[in-house]
């Protein structure tokens, strides 16, 4: 071995530790910035397995010197084998289960990044969402160590990838940070996400620079041994001045990381892509306010400022808390994009027609993410320490006129803001006509007979008439009834004369279809007919709201329930704000109808508390069926011996209606996920092979004979030029042919001549002949370096991008005193 090769294996032993360095401080790094995302056992064995794996991938990628596409083909392997036991471990059962686990991993190359920032953290190992911290361990590992171990100019790249590798921990994580720490007199704010930050950007500096003084030395050795330049011996007072300049500016930069950036950046939320997802997670997550609405009328809650309204200008009637658009049966809640989708409010948002209101708005008690607004919101303008953060995290409906402010969780008293919006003055409800109703949960069998019983028709004032009726003969209840020597509730106190009866609460369709049995019965009790007193449904707001909701449906009105609270109010069985101070006790509910041309209007649903419901229905005797008594004359029969039968096998037979193939929906599903990430993932190779196609097919296929040898002798030198061969520009067909090298090279390029420049006739025998010589060419210069080149050549673009390359004299040959590399022994000629 001689002595530059020897001096050049330490050196390359160098640049692998420090590539080996790098890679390892990177994956470290991640692994700490995606451990709250996934805080699973099952996330370290990922980290554990796939990291190695990914490594020894690259190092024997470059002990085979294999190019980028076998790296890859080698990755893609790797996670096919390694994507079920690691990234969808739930699947590891029988061939059925491990087919279905490959097809969710596959799919979840695509689709699980969404999924990740929809499901609560730590997400586990729930269903395909560790497939994308499998890609960043696998993909991310090899190629921040495959580019480090390079020494050309994408080495620096691995720098990105090192830092993506840490960046999806940081940017899929929770939208809230890590606790402040607190060391004596020292506060620093978001640590842990700080440090990962500070870690990974030292890390890539410090790498780059040793890098940059590696080359340089490594440079100034080449020119030394060549007798360019002499090298030093020790280090010069300019390169102590650079190396100390270094220093500081990499200390000054983590000290303003560590210090000043929090504090500048201690009034803003975190922004991350679980931020960017939108709100419909934490109102899906959120519990209903109608759900809750019982509760704020204990003892406990009862005397509590929700928040309080103020107004320089004109006050808005009624303060809207949230929009309920679904019901299922047990429970109304906000769909969160069913009446339109809720999207980041700018400057301000487009007038309606109607009055122009304002008010001034301090939250108190009442949490939560739904913000309290009026009517058609035109602007909302935050106050206090928190005003960018609410204003970056507030979403509006326009659809649903409701607000939602999700940052930190919600609002918190000592919020703040002013709000302008626009109340319609020329809705009547009375007017409206009915525009029929798209599928929901319809009212039972009682309420459909009551209303068949009471309406009219179908027309809004019948609405109108119908809720009015119920209202009538419902009775005001908020709770059940207090234990004996118990003193009343306290929402009782300004009910002068207010007898209580006790309630359930919840607003089920099973409790609403109570009330109306209560009604009806009521109805058909003699005594309500003397007495003039039908009042038997027991609640409040919350079932009267859904009970209105329900009966406006069955007309064909749309309808939805709001929660809110009224400022002012011309029905005196309603509850308001004091003096725009809305406690808890007057938090109200109303059912909001839609007319045929989309607007919308609110029916109050109270029910009275005045007239007292009289539950006594008259005890009726029941109805006597006269029996015929017939003679004991039947004989005895003794019944046969039972048979067993397996019933259920019977009827299985006997219902078969044919061959049962609902097993291969799964299996076609999972196969066209599959086909369809592999057409994403080897599209473009295919691309590229059909357009060598076309284009060798229209080179064959021209008309004139000349044409289609010269369109061959083309299609020879591309065939060599994407098999890695590297004709010079100016040689002639001859010399392409030697330094090919292939068998019957040289006749091509003498037939090709012939052809080009004798002005002898070519026929198209001879341009047939000429391209089954091509396509043997083809065949020996793809097949000479083995199976791997032969599939780079197949999707090479060096044939397409070679008469594009710059000129060898255009390229400036590197300066020797500043490379420190010899020159060219040879120059190129241009033609």
């Amino acid at each position: 071995m001689s002595g530059s090769a020897r001096r050049t294996d330490p050196a390359r032993r160098a640049r692998v530790v420090a590539a080996g360095a790098f890679t390892g401080v990177s994956v470290l790094l991640a692994t700490v910035a995606a451990w709250p995302v996934y805080a699973s056992p099952t996330f370290l064995v990922l980290v554990a397995v796939a990291v190695p794996v990914s490594a020894g991938l690259v190092g024997v990628s470059a002990w085979r010197r294999w190019g980028g596409w076998a790296t890859a083909a080698l990755l893609a392997g790797a996670f096919a084998v390694l994507a079920v036991p690691l990234a969808v471990p739930s699947r590891l059962g029988g061939p059925v289960e491990i087919l279905r686990g490959l097809g969710e991993a596959f799919a979840g190359v695509v689709l699980a990044w969404k999924d990740l920032v929809t499901v609560e953290l730590p997400v586990g190992d729930y269903r395909n969402l560790l497939v994308p911290a499998l890609l960043v361990f696998l993909v991310g590992t090899a190629a921040t160590l495959g580019l480090a171990l390079r020494s050309d100019r994408l080495a620096p790249f691995a720098v990105v990838s090192g830092l993506a590798m840490s960046g999806f921990g940081l940017f899929f994580g929770r939208t809230s940070t890590s606790a402040p720490l607190t060391v004596g007199p020292l506060w620093l704010a978001a640590p842990v996400e700080t440090g990962i930050g500070v870690a990974a950007v030292l890390s890539a500096v410090l790498w780059l620079a040793w890098r940059t003084r590696d080359e340089r030395t490594r440079a100034l050795r080449r020119a030394s041994e060549s007798g360019a330049v002499a090298q030093p011996r020790r280090r010069s007072r300019t390169d102590r001045r650079r190396a100390a300049l270094g220093a500081a500016m990499v200390v000054v930069a983590v000290v303003a990381a560590v210090a000043v950036v929090p504090w500048a950046a201690q009034d803003a939320d975190r922004r991350v892509l679980r931020s960017a997802a939108g709100p419909e997670r934490q109102i899906a997550e959120a519990v209903s306010p109608l759900s809750e609405y019982r509760a704020m009328f204990s003892d406990a809650r009862d005397e509590d400022v929700l928040f309080r309204v103020d107004s320089t200008g004109t006050a808005p009637e009624r303060i809207r808390v949230a929009t309920l658009d679904v019901y299922d049966g047990e429970v109304y809640r906000s769909s969160g994009s069913r009446q339109g989708a809720f999207v980041r409010v700018p400057s301000s948002l487009p007038a309606g027609s109607g009055r122009a209101v304002e008010a001034d708005i301090r939250i108190g008690d009442l949490g939560g993410i739904w913000m309290p607004t009026a009517a058609g919101l035109v602007s909302a303008t935050f106050e206090g320490d928190r005003r960018n953060v609410l204003a970056d995290r507030f979403y509006y409906s326009a659809d649903a006129q409701a607000g939602v402010e999700i940052a930190d969780g919600g609002l918190i008293p000592g919020d703040a803001y002013t709000i302008s919006a626009v109340e319609p003055t020329d809705v009547d409800p009375a007017t409206f006509t009915a525009s029929g109703v798209d599928g929901g949960v319809a009212g039972g069998e009682n309420l459909r007979r009551w209303v068949d019983e009471h309406a009219t028709g179908s027309s809004g004032a019948d609405l109108v008439a119908l809720i009015r009726l119920l209202r009538d003969r419902g009775y005001l209840s908020h709770g059940l009834a207090p234990a004996a020597g118990a003193p009343a509730p306290k929402w009782t106190t300004d009910l002068v004369g207010y007898q209580l009866q006790p309630s359930a609460s919840g607003h089920s369709l099973a409790r609403i279809e109570t009330m109306f049995q209560r009604l009806l019965e009521r109805e058909d009790d003699p005594r309500a007919q003397s007495t003039g007193n039908y009042v038997a449904a027991v609640g409040d707001d919350e079932q009267f709201a859904v009970a209105a909701a329900l009966v406006a449906e069955e007309l064909g009105f749309p309808a939805r329930v709001v929660v809110g609270t009224r400022l002012t109010s011309s029905d005196a069985g309603v509850a308001t704000c004091e003096a725009g101070e809305c406690r808890a006790r007057d938090l109200s509910a109303w059912t909001e109808v839609r007319d045929v041309d989309g607007r919308w209007a609110a029916i109050d649903a109270t029910p009275q508390w005045e007239l007292s419901p009289s539950l006594e229905v008259t005890q009726q005797r029941d109805p006597e069926n006269v029996t015929e008594v017939r003679p004991d004359t039947v004989d005895e029969v003794v019944p046969p011996d039972p048979v067993q039968e397996d019933n259920a096998l019977t009827d299985d037979d006997r219902n078969d209606d044919g061959l049962d193939l609902a097993w291969l929906w799964p299996i076609l599903r999972i196969s066209g996920i599959a086909l369809l990430v592999a057409l994403i993932v080897f599209g473009p190779f295919l691309a590229v092979v059909v357009a060598k196609a076309v284009r060798r097919r229209g080179r064959r296929r021209d008309p004139d004979p000349r044409v289609s040898i010269a369109g061959g002798w083309d299609e020879y030198v591309d065939a060599g030029v994407d098999a890695g061969r590297d004709p010079r520009p100016s040689s002639t067909r001859r010399e392409v042919a030697e330094s090919f090298d292939t068998p019957s090279g040289r006749r091509l390029a003498e037939d090709a001549d012939r052809a080009v420049f004798s002005s002898r006739t070519v026929t198209a025998d001879e341009a047939a002949e000429f391209w089954r010589i091509v396509e043997d060419e083809r065949r020996v210069l793809t097949r000479q370096r083995g199976w791997w080149r032969r599939v780079r050549a197949a999707v090479s673009l060096r044939s397409f991008l070679r008469f594009f390359a710059p000129s060898p004299m255009r390229r400036r040959p590197p300066h020797r005193d500043e490379r420190g590399k010899r020159p060219p022994a040879g120059r190129r000629e241009t033609t």
